[in-house]
């Protein structure tokens, strides 16, 4: 009996050292970098504790814990670790109230970081040594100053989301040479100057909507783009010829243009007919001319605005004839003579737009596409040189 007892004590102490050894690792598994910790300390301390609720991420961040530890008790959300290090700083959008301290770049190991749709405010601080980062948003917030050029040092940067803020100053040149950048967005600032001489070449996706961006649209801006899918550069104060190379970007899909200072285009057949254009947006600018026919020449064409522009003379008869257009909007322009009969008579396929505004004679005031009224004949005779409408 003695010598099963024996055994029996050997088997607790054996097990009662495996769980200590096994609690004692994981505790060291689990301590958090103690840079990273400084880092998130500063972070929390720069925004107002009054624009932190309880329920929040920031508010479950208790310093007394280690920011890693798993099971999560506190830090429950806004992190996220690998081994002993921050990977990921995503916050949910209470209204966070503060600064983004410089100290954040202390946490070298980051591949993530979103603070959108909050209200930190002042300068974006240089990021230089996160040197992981691959997605940068920092949407809808209070981010003044201008975009910091360090932050074209940052190799691995593949989304770029500023916009919606209060940004000033021109796009760095040094944008070029963020070759895995695929998407970038800057909508809803107040940048000016024109865009950079040249574009990061891996690009799907440029947007920089409602700033007071200038000049115009030069090939070696573009040039080389071959994955360029989306271009959303309205509400700026582009200006001059919107030239044929533009439309024959290989991967194109979308283009909205609107509300510019354009004042002509050409447009070419796509080659070999092979375009993937789905949309585009051109309206409210001053663009003078005949309307583009070889428009119609892109095959998934499916809606087109040039309203409100200078365009005059007839509508091409093969708008009407496109079966991919569903939406059309010709609105706002001097163009004359008689719409195709195409439009009115079942079938042609464009399902909404407008032809009205403009000194067209013949339109049905029973199609929804003639709903705007016609131009005073006097105005018409005026854009056209005193000569009647026809």
């Amino acid at each position: 009996m003695s010598s099963q007892l024996q055994i029996s004590q050997c088997l607790k102490i054996s097990v009662f050292i495996f769980v200590l050894v096994s609690v004692s690792i994981s505790v060291v598994e689990s301590i958090t970098s103690p840079s990273d910790v400084r880092a998130l300390q500063a972070f929390k301390a720069s925004i107002k504790s009054s624009s932190i609720p309880s329920y929040s991420c920031l508010g479950s961040w208790n310093f007394t814990n280690d920011p890693c530890a798993v099971p999560r008790t506190y830090f429950t959300c806004g992190i996220l670790c690998d081994g002993n290090r921050i990977t990921q700083l995503s916050l949910d959008s209470p209204g966070y109230i503060g600064r983004l301290t410089p100290l954040i770049s202390q946490l070298t190991e980051l591949v993530k970081i979103d603070l959108g749709n909050n209200k930190f405010y002042g300068p974006i601080p240089p990021l230089n040594s996160l040197t992981k980062l691959e997605i940068l948003i920092l949407k809808f917030n209070y981010f003044s100053g201008s975009i910091p050029p360090s932050l074209t040092l940052l190799k691995e940067l593949e989304i770029v989301d500023l916009s919606h803020n209060v940004l000033t100053g021109a796009l760095p040149e040094s944008i070029s040479s963020m070759n895995s950048l695929t998407r970038l967005d800057l909508s809803y600032n107040k940048l000016t100057g024109s865009l950079p001489k040249k574009l990061p070449s891996n690009l799907i996706e440029l947007a920089a909507k409602a700033n007071s961006l200038s000049g115009s649209l030069t090939k070696s801006t573009f040039d080389g783009l071959a994955q360029l899918e989306v271009v959303e550069l309205s509400e700026n104060w582009l200006a001059g010829a919107i030239e044929p190379w533009f439309f024959l970007m290989p991967a194109l899909q979308q283009v909205d243009l609107s509300n510019n200072s354009f004042t002509r285009i050409e447009i070419w057949k796509p080659t070999d007919m092979n375009s993937d254009l789905i949309a585009v947006d051109l309206g409210f600018n001053s663009i003078e001319g005949y309307l583009p026919a070889n428009f119609a020449a892109y095959p998934l064409l499916s809606s087109l605005s040039l309203r409100y522009n200078r365009f005059r003379g007839r509508i091409p008869l093969e708008y009407s004839k496109k079966e991919s257009l569903k939406r059309l909007y010709l609105d706002g322009n001097f163009l004359n003579g008689s719409p195709p009969d195409g439009f009115f008579n079942g079938g042609a396929s464009v399902s909404s737009g407008s032809l009205g505004d403009n000194c067209l004679q013949k339109c049905p005031v029973s199609s929804q596409l003639c709903l705007k009224s016609q131009k005073p004949s006097s105005i018409c005779q005026h854009a056209y040189g005193g000569k009647p409408r026809s």
